[in-house]
């Protein structure tokens, strides 16, 4: 059985916060220049100006310290609470896309191509790389429901499902979503879902020249 990341071995010695930060920064670092099948733990050992033990002793192998890596990319913060369902939507989704595309495609790819066999890593990739998308707009989803913007038929998890997948199925095998098509992902989703799409089109719009006629146009 594996270790649990953090475990210590040996006299279990108080675990050092700046290592830790250390080893995540100059895996992503390593990450981004040479992808996650060419990345080494003596290499992100040498980065981090620490040894392959000190990694041993916080994750228990390539893996486990990568997700945990990448999660520090993926913290996304809450969604806003406009009052406005497409604002609130498209912000949340691009709040999460922004920081999915600091992730190279062929290392999430690659990854889950090692995570899948174990299930319980497999299990640690889905809540890393794929719940934070859920959650971000899943709390919109929420609002826009309590306020009866959306179909009382429409499935809530169904349309989180249909969201996550186009996400992750285009970082795996086509590169990640653009703007335009994130944009254009939403619009499809609500013009299905929304009890009125063009009331919510209208709402989105009266906002945003409220919001220029305040301040001016950019």
């Amino acid at each position: 059985m594996s270790k649990e990341r953090g475990s210590a071995t040996g006299a279990g010695r108080p675990r050092d916060p700046e290592i830790d930060r250390a080893l995540l920064s100059a895996t992503l670092e390593l990450l981004d220049e040479l992808g996650y099948t060419k990345l080494t733990l003596e290499e992100v050992a040498r980065r981090a100006g620490t040894s392959r033990p000190a990694i041993y002793r916080r994750w228990p192998g390539r893996a486990p310290l990568v997700l945990d890596a990448i999660a520090t990319r993926l913290d996304v913060p809450s969604p806003p609470d406009t009052g406005c369902t497409l604002c609130d939507l498209d912000e949340s989704f691009n709040v999460f896309l922004a920081a999915y595309r600091t992730i190279r495609p062929e290392v999430l790819n690659a990854l889950y191509l090692e995570c899948e066999p174990d299930a319980e890593l497999k299990a640690r990739y889905l809540e890393t790389v794929v719940e934070p998308s859920r959650r971000a707009v899943g709390r919109t989803l929420d609002r826009a429901i309590a306020r009866g913007d959306l179909r009382t038929d429409a499935d809530r998890d169904q349309l989180l499902d249909l969201i996550g997948a186009l996400v992750h199925h285009r970082a795996l095998f086509g590169g990640h979503l653009t703007d335009a098509e994130a944009q254009s992902a939403i619009e499809t989703l609500l013009r299905g879902a929304a009890q009125d799409y063009q009331a919510l089109l209208d709402h989105s719009l009266a906002l945003e020249q409220e919001h220029q006629a305040r301040h001016g146009a950019p």
